[in-house]
């Protein structure tokens, strides 16, 4: 069994454009908190960084599962 081309390339733009979309939600984050109630603040929050983190950790094991064959 060998490396999956296309999951490594589409893994590869990922990687590149998983930041810009951390970069973009942060910044609308930043623009809408202080309008919205607190426990909307806390619900958003916490979405983004579990989104983020899970986003993250998916990328990392594609990677490794991938070039490893796993």
């Amino acid at each position: 069994v060998l490396a999956s081309l296309p999951l490594q390339m589409m893994l590869y733009f990922n990687v590149y454009y998983f930041p810009v979309w951390c970069l973009a939600e942060g910044m609308m984050l930043q623009q809408k908190y202080h309008l919205l109630p607190q426990h909307y603040q806390f619900l958003l929050v916490t979405a983004f960084l579990i989104l983020s983190l899970a986003e993250g950790s998916r990328l990392y094991l594609g990677y490794v599962g991938n070039l490893q064959e796993k």
